[in-house]
């Protein structure tokens, strides 16, 4: 029986390392349970929109921010 087995990729997630087996930015979105909220998300600074996020591949050492927005003032 074969078991395929993914590569881990290396990243900073809103400052924490993390390994994560996700291969794009809205597979990492979906793996952190994120998909049913409005969320905004950035690789290396730049912002992802929500459209972009599927073709957004995550590489070794990517800094990657997914934020919330806040209500009130």
């Amino acid at each position: 029986m074969s078991v395929e087995t993914k590569s881990l990729v290396a990243i900073v997630v809103n400052g924490e390392p993390c390994r994560t087996p996700a291969a794009t930015l809205a597979e990492l979105v979906h793996e952190r349970g994120l998909t049913a909220q409005r969320v905004a998300t950035a690789r290396n600074g730049d912002f992802v929109p929500e459209r972009a996020r599927a073709t957004t591949a995550l590489r070794p050492g990517d800094r990657i921010e997914i934020l919330s927005p806040r209500h009130g003032g």
